[in-house]
């Protein structure tokens, strides 16, 4: 991802020796794991606009309705330096080689290559799926930089949790390697909002709130949803 960065940042020097600069990015892994904050880091390193192209936004039951919209957000954007992020990739751009697919699907991932392709250089696309197994191998090999963002490590954890007490300015009720230990398998977003709830809580409660009762409590309730 830095690299796609300084190539975008150093166009013109690439564009002297007759190269263009990378501009697909697909990134994959689980929810909450920092796809969508990736992206709007990139456009904010380059100071370019951000825009979203989501499901719900160009999916429509109506029979060639899909494919008209998809065409309509790519011509927006084909004549603006920006960054184009498209959310949950993987649920118009299936595998054409499902049987189980209908004609439609695959006339809507035809036309999506077709954009991508059709793509200039200053448009950068960034994509984004939980399920990159789904995704139609062409639709995979237009992109250029591939990362899969995975959930945190323990090390990876222990220091989110150190960086959000701080920035929420207040105690967790267990040091930070102990949490990342009992919240082992949360994204980094589900570390955020627990963190949150122990400090709102924690807030209401105050004078006299017993963090660390909080804190039990909240790890009840998470690893209770987890099993269930």
């Amino acid at each position: 991802m830095a690299e796609l960065i300084e190539e975008q940042q150093r166009a013109d020097l690439l564009r002297s020796y007759g190269i263009e600069p990378r501009h697909r990015l697909l990134l994959a892994g689980p929810p909450g794991n920092g796809k969508t904050s990736v992206a709007e880091a990139i456009a904010a390193e380059l100071m370019l606009p951000f825009y979203v192209i989501r499901y719900e936004g160009v999916v429509s039951s109506f029979l060639g309705e899909t494919a008209a919209r998809l065409d309509s957000a790519f011509e927006f954007v084909r004549t603006r330096r920006c960054v184009l992020f498209f959310d949950e990739l993987d649920t118009i751009a299936k595998e054409r080689a499902d049987e189980h697919e209908t004609g439609e699907i695959k006339r809507v991932v035809s036309t999506l290559l077709l954009q991508i392709d059709r793509l200039p250089p200053h448009v950068i696309l960034v994509g984004a799926t939980n399920h990159s197994e789904l995704l139609d191998r062409a639709a995979w090999r237009r992109f250029q930089v591939r990362t899969e963002l995975k959930a945190p490590s323990r090390a990876q954890a222990t220091r989110f949790l150190e960086r959000l007490a701080d920035r929420l300015g207040g105690d967790l009720g267990y040091t930070p390697r102990t949490l990342a230990d009992k919240l082992v398998g949360a994204s980094y977003a589900e570390l955020e909002e627990f963190a949150q709830d122990v400090r709102r809580r924690t807030l209401l409660e105050t004078p006299g709130a017993d963090t660390r009762r909080i804190v039990k409590e909240r790890l009840e309730h998470w690893q209770g949803s987890v099993r269930s």
